[in-house]
């Protein structure tokens, strides 16, 4: 590299932090007022095109709006101009650990400088859970804790992983380490909340009230503890004073995030004419044959969870996680020029369309820790491209998970999710999503016959045994005993159901929305006749 250039890199390093335009950007970003820090950093890099901390600054906005590759780009060109930029090569890892690309993270994370700090660490931890290597993830984890005992986000996502391999009072105690280091921590409460068997007393009210209280608290600490409190106040039976919180944390949670629920029903209604059955009739022989794959599709909290739970307690089905490369697929079909990756779809050829399919199973196989045949895929929203699935995977299996549009729409709004779910911080935004979900289904039931199975979570509760060997003779499975006593099957659980699971089905949570209907207007004008017509939809 010429000296002149490395000079100048070395330079921008030192100076960023005191450049009035970066410094500018910096704070839009903090506020996430994206609009305005990216015609900044732009400007800037246009006028200082070897500058790697802007170039970092601009892929952290570019990882904020899910332009991964954008941001991926933007970061190796700042490593490949300064190598020991160790922040990015940190967001270099980050990123690929969201994009699921999870060996490609840890290869990053292992040229990171020994002295970045617990930070990396974390990090490297979490990539380790989300391998399925829980037992070297703990002991990550219990090696920093010894070493940076106070540091309370540790104990944090230490208490992530005890609840996700089922350590649940371990869980418990090292939320509540975190809490007692740093009482306004909201995701620590709301993490209590969130294992839905702990109940708060008296003494955790006044401290969350407490904390609410903290001068110059953090929105998103605000929030959470918002949904906690909700929590509290619903289970000692205060349901206005639980909505009223539940209101005030989604509102601080929608301001700090860009939804368009217009855009959403567009692009189900282009999907839903898109994929005909004239389409997958002219597509035969189209796409990878394996059958591996089982999707659980559907809306969050609907019981997709459960089902997943019943079919792992199979001695031919795997469960690996919450996937999220099928949307990552489908937005690189968008990379490749059109900037549509529907038409991009349509346009692929029997080879395309295979290449997709494979490069999918080599994605998911290092998460594949046993020799079982099928694997379950268990991300809801994937019901946005089961035309897509079908195109790169015609034999995948398909599983709709759906519950009653007002006690899933409720247990959506009384949820905090850390991504993904935008959509569910609005009521009316629920339902207007809840009923593209319904419509774009029919429209594929319609063109693949038999391709999809629907369980109805008010079904499975009240006929637990007929349901289940329904759903085992449509997946072509021999029935097991195990799946009836599926809240017996050991495994790690991820999802904000991992502890209900892990019990007996129960009948409350077909009922709980019920004493707060007279707050859902806006769900149910929403859902207008989808809400009408369940579960005939």
């Amino acid at each position: 590299m010429d000296d002149d250039i490395r000079t100048g890199i070395d330079e921008s390093l030192r100076e960023s932090t005191r450049d009035p335009q970066l410094m500018q950007a910096a704070l839009a970003l903090h506020r996430n007022q994206l609009s305005i820090a990216e015609p900044l950093l732009k400007a800037h890099l246009k006028q200082n095109p070897f500058n790697v901390a802007a170039m970092r600054m601009l892929a952290e906005l570019a990882g904020r709006i899910a332009r991964y590759q954008d941001a991926e780009k933007l970061l190796r060109r700042a490593l490949e101009l300064a190598p020991s930029f160790t922040p990015a090569r940190s967001n270099l890892a980050m990123l690929l650990y969201r994009t699921s690309r999870l060996t490609e993270a840890l290869e990053e994370l292992a040229l990171v400088a020994e002295d970045s700090g617990e930070e990396a660490s974390d990090l490297r931890a979490a990539v380790l859970g989300r391998l399925g290597e829980f037992d070297e993830a703990l002991a990550l984890y219990e090696t920093i804790l010894r070493q940076h005992p106070a540091q309370a986000g540790l104990w944090l996502s230490y208490g992530h992983v005890l609840k996700t391999v089922g350590r649940l009072e371990d869980g418990i105690a090292a939320y509540r380490r975190a809490i007692a280091l740093a009482p306004q921590l909201g995701d620590a409460w709301w993490s209590l909340a969130n294992l839905k068997t702990v109940r708060f007393g008296e003494d955790d009210v006044a401290t969350m009230e407490a904390a609410m209280a903290t001068p110059g608290l953090a929105d998103e600490d605000r929030f959470h503890l918002e949904f906690a409190l909700g929590k509290a106040f619903e289970d000692r039976g205060e349901p206005a004073r639980a909505f009223a919180c539940y209101v005030e944390a989604n509102r601080h949670r929608r301001a700090l995030i860009q939804y368009d629920a217009a855009a959403i029903h567009t692009a189900s209604e282009r999907g839903a004419a898109a994929f005909t059955p004239a389409y997958f009739a002219e597509r035969q022989g189209f796409g990878c044959p394996a059958p591996d794959p089982i999707f659980i599709i559907g809306m969050p909290r609907a019981g997709s969870t459960l089902v997943e739970q019943i079919l792992a307690s199979h001695s031919a089905v795997e469960a690996i996680n919450e996937l999220p490369d099928i949307p990552m697929l489908w937005n690189a079909l968008g990379d490749s020029g059109t900037n549509d990756p529907l038409a991009a779809c349509l346009a692929l050829d029997a080879q395309g369309a295979a290449r997709i399919g494979e490069e999918y199973l080599a994605r998911v196989a290092p998460q594949r820790k046993t020799s079982r045949p099928y694997f379950i895929d268990k991300l809801p929203n994937n019901w946005r491209y089961v035309g897509f699935i079908k195109t790169i995977l015609p034999n995948a299996k398909i599983v709709d998970a759906r519950r009653h549009p007002l006690s899933c729409g409720f247990s959506n709004f009384k949820q905090h999710y850390a991504r993904g779910q935008n959509f569910s911080y609005d009521l009316a935004d629920i339902g207007h999503y809840y009923a593209d979900y319904v419509r774009l289904l029919a429209k594929l039931e319609a063109a693949v016959p038999g391709g999809m199975h629907r369980v109805i979570y008010e079904n499975m509760v009240a006929s637990t045994e007929a349901e289940i060997r329904q759903l085992l003779a449509a997946l072509g499975l021999p029935f097991e005993d195990a799946c009836l006593t599926f809240h017996q099957t050991e495994r790690a659980v991820r999802t904000p159901s991992s502890e209900q699971v892990r019990s007996a089905i129960f009948r409350s949570g077909t009922e709980n929305w019920q004493a707060f209907e007279e707050w859902l207007g806006p769900l149910k004008a929403a859902l207008g006749e989808v809400l009408e017509r369940y579960p005939h939809t």
